[in-house]
């Protein structure tokens, strides 16, 4: 490959690091052709990219973005899982993914521009997903607000029911 091609692949990766919220790497060794396929199919459905990208050109680029640790894990085959839109879903997938099919290999992560071990890859994948923690937040704000039109409504709906006891009586007579 031509240098001018390797520092636009080095360049191009450098963005994708920078303008991703989490990146994970992962060891693809062993998976047959139609395990790839499947992977990419559900990183795709959630919004991932997944490349496979030499572990020079994935060092350079993220010494050009200033993300330093990484090069230790980059030894072997790597793939690596680009999310720009939300911190747990390739981790997710990959975790999943990964206790199906034995032969992939999570290795670490980058969270924000700093990389994370397998540790803290496999608790990111535990996170619920970003929907669920505002529909947690919103029944949070709303469980206080119940309460307190519950408490409002009380006096309100004995009144009315005071009322209609004495309609009722006095329909009786």
């Amino acid at each position: 490959m031509a240098r001018p091609e390797k520092e636009a692949i080095v360049s191009e990766v450098q963005e994708k690091l920078q303008r991703s919220k989490t990146v994970i790497l992962a060891d693809y060794r062993g998976l047959n052709v139609e395990e790839v396929t499947a992977l990419r199919k559900k990183m795709r459905e959630a919004g991932v990219e997944y490349k496979v990208i030499k572990n020079t050109m994935t060092s350079r680029a993220a010494q050009a973005a200033n993300i330093e640790g990484l090069d230790q894990y980059l030894t072997g085959p790597t793939a690596l899982a680009f999310d720009y839109n939300d911190y747990v879903s390739a981790a997710k997938i990959l975790t999943e993914f990964a206790k199906d099919h034995k032969n992939l290999e999570l290795k670490a992560g980058i969270l924000d521009g700093k990389v994370i071990d397998l540790n803290s890859v496999k608790a990111l994948a535990d996170l619920p997903s970003r929907e669920v923690l505002l529909a947690k937040l919103a029944g949070m704000f709303q469980a206080p607000l119940r309460g307190m039109v519950t408490v409002l409504a009380g006096p309100l709906r004995n009144f009315a029911y005071a009322v209609e006891a004495v309609r009722k009586q006095k329909a009786g007579e």
